[in-house]
């Protein structure tokens, strides 16, 4: 028995040799990444001009815009009328208007988003990997589908005022085709991901491509692409107040000229109806995508 013990010590001194070496080879290579990762956020600093003395000056200068934006509440005059200064309704007096642009932004990401997910659908077949129909149809399809999620909305709504001109077509067109390159990439992922024994049978029985799309793969990815969608709505809300600045219709324009003529108040209103509008839409949309996931995987 001690014998055997004695054979095999120098078996377990050499793994554990190994395993100390692999160790500190791991710990060396950890570190060289995180120089050369240092290394390269110092570079990109010191290019966009980050620097800490910049950086430091300029933070009492935000302080200052956020105090000025507050709005001049009073506890006496809290909940008077929209003519008593202090008051909540006098900080809100503009609020029908707003709500009717923040209602006018909502639609916008809501038909920007159903369109650009249509379009995305029909894309994403093409561009996932596992059933394209060639390689020429997979690399077309996938660039096409970088182009139109490369190119910021921004953009978009820029040449799109200038064909349209102002107002909420050129922000619906702008996000649409931004959304459509974005939900296109998910929903090609998603496809890759499912199972092909489905796809395999319906075309072993002579379905068409198109059927094979439409029977085996579509019900697989279905919640997945629901969830999707909800997701890019939510973005699109943000992304429509945003557009608004070149004239792209929404809350986003009405913002950009009370952010102009520095209505200090008047922007501190604005955003936080921004901001309340996205909480809702976000709360409204993890509940309804919760329970469509659920009823379609339960129909399933």
């Amino acid at each position: 028995m001690s014998a055997a013990y004695a054979s095999g010590l120098p078996a377990v001194i050499r793994g554990e040799e190994a395993f100390l070496a692999t160790r500190r080879a791991k710990r060396v290579q950890a570190l060289l990444g995180g120089a050369i990762l240092l290394v390269c956020l110092i570079a990109a600093a010191w290019v966009s001009e980050a620097r800490p003395a910049t950086l430091w000056a300029g933070l009492p200068r935000i302080g200052e815009y956020f105090a000025r934006i507050l709005p001049d509440l009073r506890w006496a005059n809290l909940f008077a009328n929209a003519e008593t200064e202090g008051s909540i309704a006098f900080w809100m007096y503009r609020l029908p208007e707003w709500s009717w642009l923040i209602l006018e932004t909502a639609n916008m990401a809501a038909l920007a988003t159903l369109m650009g997910s249509a379009a995305a659908l029909l894309l994403a077949f093409p561009a996932a990997r596992n059933i394209a129909p060639g390689g020429v149809a997979y690399h077309a399809t996938r660039r096409l589908l970088e182009a139109l999620r490369t190119v910021p909305e921004i953009v978009y709504a820029l040449i799109f005022v200038w064909a349209f001109g102002i107002g909420p077509l050129a922000g619906i067109l702008a996000i649409a085709l931004h959304s459509a390159g974005a939900n296109g990439k998910l929903f090609a992922e998603a496809i890759e991901n499912a199972d092909l024994r489905p796809w395999e049978a319906v075309r072993a029985a002579g379905g068409s491509w198109a059927q094979g799309c439409r029977y085996a793969i579509l019900p697989q990815v279905l919640p997945n692409i629901l969830s999707y969608v909800l997701l890019r709505f939510e973005v699109n809300i943000r992304s429509a107040s945003v557009i608004g600045f070149v004239g792209a219709g929404g809350v986003g324009e009405e913002l950009y000229k009370v952010i102009s003529f520095n209505y200090y108040e008047e922007i501190s209103a604005i955003v936080l109806l921004i901001i309340l509008t996205v909480s809702c839409v976000d709360l409204v949309s993890e509940r309804l995508r919760h329970a469509a996931i659920g009823r379609l995987e339960a129909a399933r």
